[in-house]
C-alpha cells in the first residue's frame, strides 16, 4: 500500500482521544454542548488564548464553520474577501454564494492578504448602494500555500479592518501548524485580540472531527448559537467534539502534534533545499510545494501518493506534500532515500 502525502487527516485520531471516548463512553451528560467535557475544553481555550470573554462552539468540520460564521456575520447585501486561493472559493462548492454572500477575489503569490489587496475592493467598491458591501476579511493561518501571517502582519490587517469597520475572520483548519512554523512569532493568544473570530482546526490535526469557533467580538457573539442549530451543527451528543479537544489542549497536545508535522515536513524540504530544488512558495508548515522534474514525479508516485499542484514548465511541475501528526520517520526516509538516489 502506497504512503499517502496528500493530506493531514487520513489517520483516525490521536491515541488519547480514542481512550477518553472510551472511558468516558457510558458516563450520562447533557446534550447539545452542554456536558462537563465540553464546557472543560471552552474553558482550557479560553485560558490559552487569555480571553475569558470569547464565545466558543464546537462544529464538525471547516466548511461548517466557515459558512456559519460567514453566514451569521453578513447581513444579505454584504460580502467577503478572500485570496484567491481561500478554501471558500476554491474548496467548499459555493458554500458561501449559496447563502447569497458575494466573495470577491484577490491575487496573491503567496496566499495572504495584505492591506494593499484590500485598498483597492473597497475603492472600487464605493458605488453605493449598487455595488455589494465588503464587510468580512477572510484569511487562513496557515494558508491553502502552507505560509503564514507574522505578527506584524496580523496586527496591520487588524488595524486596517477596524480602520474600514470591516471584520476579520481567520480560518484555523491548520492553526496549529501555522503558530507552531519555525518562523512564526504569533500566538494564540495574538490571534485572538487581533480578530473578531477565529477557529481552531481539530480534523486536520489529531482529531477525528472538530472544529472550535471561537468569537472574540461581543457584537458578534449574541444568537450565535441559533445559527448552530438552524445549519444543522448543534449535535445532541455533543459531548464528542468536548472531549476531542479536552485532550487536544491538555498539556498542548495540540501544539505538539503540529509541531511534529511540521518538523516531518522539514526534513523534506531541507533534503530537497541541498540538492537545489526550487519551490512554490516558501513554507515552514506541514505543507511543501517543491517544483520537480515529471519523471522524478512519476517515480516517486510509484511508492506515494500526492497531488501534482500545476505545471511550471514542459518539464517540471509543483506538487504539494502534507505530513501530519503521525507521520512516522520510516515514510520520510524512505522518501528521502528516493530523492537522494535521484538527485544525488
Amino acid at each position: 500500500m502506497k504512503f499517502s502525502f496528500k493530506n493531514d487527516y487520513s489517520e483516525g485520531c490521536h491515541p488519547n482521544i480514542l481512550q477518553a471516548l472510551l472511558q468516558y463512553n457510558l458516563d450520562q451528560q447533557a446534550g447539545y454542548g452542554e456536558d462537563e467535557y465540553s464546557l472543560q475544553a471552552k474553558e482550557l481555550i479560553r485560558k490559552k488564548i487569555n480571553n475569558q470573554h470569547s464565545d466558543i462552539y464546537f462544529v464538525s468540520g471547516g466548511t461548517q464553520a466557515n459558512l456559519i460564521v460567514i453566514s451569521s456575520v453578513l447581513k444579505p447585501y454584504q460580502c467577503v474577501i478572500s485570496a484567491s486561493t481561500g478554501h471558500i472559493l476554491n474548496n467548499e462548492t459555493g458554500a458561501i454564494e449559496a447563502t447569497g454572500h458575494k466573495v470577491l477575489s484577490i491575487e496573491t503569490e503567496d496566499g495572504k492578504l495584505r492591506t494593499s489587496d484590500i485598498i483597492s475592493v473597497l475603492e472600487n467598491h464605493s458605488n453605493v448602494p449598487h455595488q455589494v458591501m465588503p464587510k468580512l476579511v477572510y484569511i487562513s493561518n496557515s494558508t491553502e500555500l502552507g505560509t503564514v501571517y507574522t505578527a506584524s502582519e496580523l496586527e496591520e490587517l487588524s488595524g486596517f479592518c477596524k480602520k474600514n469597520n470591516l471584520y476579520l475572520f481567520m480560518d484555523g483548519a491548520r492553526m496549529g501548524h501555522g503558530i507552531m512554523a519555525e518562523k512564526s512569532d504569533l500566538t494564540l493568544e495574538k490571534v485572538a485580540a487581533l480578530t473578531d473570530i477565529f477557529y481552531l482546526g481539530g480534523t486536520k490535526n489529531g482529531a477525528l472531527i472538530g472544529e472550535a469557533i471561537v468569537i472574540n467580538n461581543p457584537s458578534l457573539q449574541e444568537d450565535f448559537a441559533f445559527n448552530i442549530k438552524q445549519k444543522g451543527a448543534l449535535l445532541a451528543k455533543g459531548r464528542l467534539l468536548g472531549i476531542q479537544f479536552l485532550e487536544l489542549m491538555k498539556d498542548d497536545l495540540y501544539f505538539d502534534l503540529a509541531k511534529h508535522a511540521n518538523e516531518q515536513a522539514m526534513k523534506i524540504k531541507n533534503t530537497l533545499k541541498e540538492r537545489g530544488v526550487e519551490f512554490l512558495s516558501d513554507t515552514y508548515t506541514n505543507q511543501i510545494f517543491p517544483i520537480l522534474n515529471n519523471d522524478l514525479i512519476k517515480i516517486l508516485l510509484e511508492k506515494f501518493e500526492f497531488y501534482v499542484w500545476k505545471k511550471t514548465d514542459e518539464n517540471f511541475s509543483a506538487v504539494r506534500l502534507i505530513t501530519s501528526w503521525n507521520t512516522g520517520d520510516e515514510a520520510v526516509d524512505d522518501f528521502i532515500e528516493i530523492i537522494k538516489k535521484e538527485l544525488p
